[in-house]
């Protein structure tokens, strides 16, 4: 079973910058690709950024330029870097690992808040 651990939520003005991070239990190697997803109070979770083995990254039009996804294999931890928060930017941000055929794991989530 995978397990992914998000940190780094936290509370920051708009404009900000947070990095969030998300470890995970198995060789980040076997699982074709990482991602952050994010949902909003009343919303549906929406795809934020996604990285695969190959390094491919793609990234929701609402992000693009603000946020850069990267992993570091040996410490098989997913990276979030964050900027130019907006307000809008709220929300619970899970991390996603998804195996070629589909099979899908989800860490418990990690809040972020912009807010002046």
């Amino acid at each position: 079973q995978v397990q992914l651990v998000e940190s780094g939520g936290g509370s920051v003005q708009p404009g900000g910058s947070l990095r969030l991070s998300c470890a995970a239990s198995v060789s980040i190697m076997t699982i074709w690709r990482m991602g952050w997803y994010r949902q909003a109070p009343g919303k549906e979770r929406d795809e934020v950024a996604t990285i695969t083995t190959g390094l491919r990254t793609n990234y929701s039009d609402s992000v693009k330029g603000r946020f850069t996804i990267s992993r570091d294999n040996a410490k098989n931890t997913v990276y979030l870097q964050m900027g130019s928060l907006k307000p809008e930017d709220t929300a619970v941000y899970y991390c996603n690992g998804r195996r070629l055929g589909g099979t899908d794991y989800w860490g418990k989530g990690t809040l972020v808040t912009v807010s002046s």
